[in-house]
């Protein structure tokens, strides 16, 4: 049976995104959905989803925190091809590295860093909280039957820059470009919660599930 592993190392509540995905995984004939610490399990993983909230160096240093975890997820991901979903933070630890108070490494698997956004508008207010419209850059499978325009959830001060325009999926305006989702083979990350967004982001749920880069 299919396994997807949703990444606990204690970075925010896993509750509404293991149910999001259980849901949309029954929906799909995905599998099994967990929520788990445990390099063994990442091993075994079909698909692996890290999410994130907080800040990045400390979601950082939590993963790391977690023997094994981080060069388990490495290892699916980058040797053996394993499907990715990185969700917020999760999303943001592909760059090559964060600067969220710190200079902080990513994984370094999309090209780019991670800066704080800077509306155009002063009456724009950061966090950037709430719904807001994507744009389309680029098709992608696990944006299939999603079009400009569809509302997701987001909650964030920071964003990735992307050094390759090619990795950009989609992104969002708020007095500028703000990257919305970014993707490199097996590897794709949101930076709005997709198990907050509604319709817009359970499909992007039961897409990542059926996927098969």
């Amino acid at each position: 049976m299919t396994l997807t592993v949703l990444v606990d190392y204690d970075s925010g509540n896993l509750h509404s995104a293991h149910k999001a995905f259980e849901r949309m995984a029954a929906e799909v004939g995905a599998g099994s959905v967990i929520v788990s610490d445990r390099p063994e399990d990442v091993a075994r993983a079909d698909r692996i989803v890290l999410p994130g909230d907080g800040a990045f160096p400390a979601c950082r240093r939590q993963l790391a925190d977690r023997t094994g975890l981080a060069e388990a997820i490495t290892e699916a991901v980058q040797v053996r091809g394993r499907p990715f979903l990185g969700i917020c933070v999760g999303m943001q630890m592909l760059a090559t590295r964060g600067l969220e108070f710190e200079p902080t490494p990513g994984f370094g698997w999309i090209p780019g860093e991670v800066v704080r956004i800077t509306p155009a508008s002063p009456a724009l207010k950061v966090p950037h909280m709430g719904w807001n419209d994507l744009v389309i850059d680029r098709p992608h499978p696990v944006l299939a039957g999603i079009g400009t325009g569809d509302h997701a959830y987001f909650v964030h001060s920071f964003h990735m820059a992307v050094a390759e325009p090619s990795h950009l999926m989609a992104h969002v305006d708020y007095g500028g470009p703000v990257t919305a989702v970014v993707g490199t083979g097996t590897v794709v990350g949101t930076q709005f919660h997709p198990e907050k967004s509604q319709r817009a982001g359970l499909r992007l749920i039961a897409n990542f599930l059926r996927w098969r880069p």
